[in-house]
């Protein structure tokens, strides 16, 4: 995958963009390259990267990915805090997939904290 756009649709190359980050060679700076780089993990069938990625008190006990589902697209619509000097932040998200066929779309307004000095998934917002 070293010289083709990175799957979360930053316009990146892979290798420059989410690849160090799933390699766990470089830890995500803010909340939207973590939110960013699960994204990616899905698309590429990385599971280790997601649940090394979640916080573990929220961390599901299995996780299996369907490797029938497509991810095609991510829209990051906004984010609030979840800078290099925060210790949480908020990222919302549409993210396109295909499965079966059918397009669909997951929308989520997501929760992401600082976890031993690196950022982790802490789950959706529930309004």
């Amino acid at each position: 995958m070293t010289d083709t756009n990175c799957p979360c649709c930053s316009g990146e190359i892979y290798d420059a963009c989410c690849g160090p980050v799933l390699a766990g060679d470089k830890p995500a700076a803010t909340a939207t390259r973590l939110m960013r780089s699960r994204y990616t993990a899905f698309a590429v069938g990385d599971r280790d990267h997601l649940v090394r990625s979640w916080h573990p008190q929220m961390r599901p006990k299995k996780l299996t990915l369907d490797p029938d589902q497509e991810w095609i697209l991510l829209d990051v619509l906004g984010s609030s805090k979840g800078s290099m000097f925060d210790t949480e932040g908020t990222v919302e998200f549409r993210a396109h997939y295909r499965l079966d066929g059918r397009r669909d779309v997951l929308q989520e307004n997501s929760s992401f904290v600082r976890y031993e000095g690196r950022w982790v998934y802490w789950g959706p917002l529930v309004s």
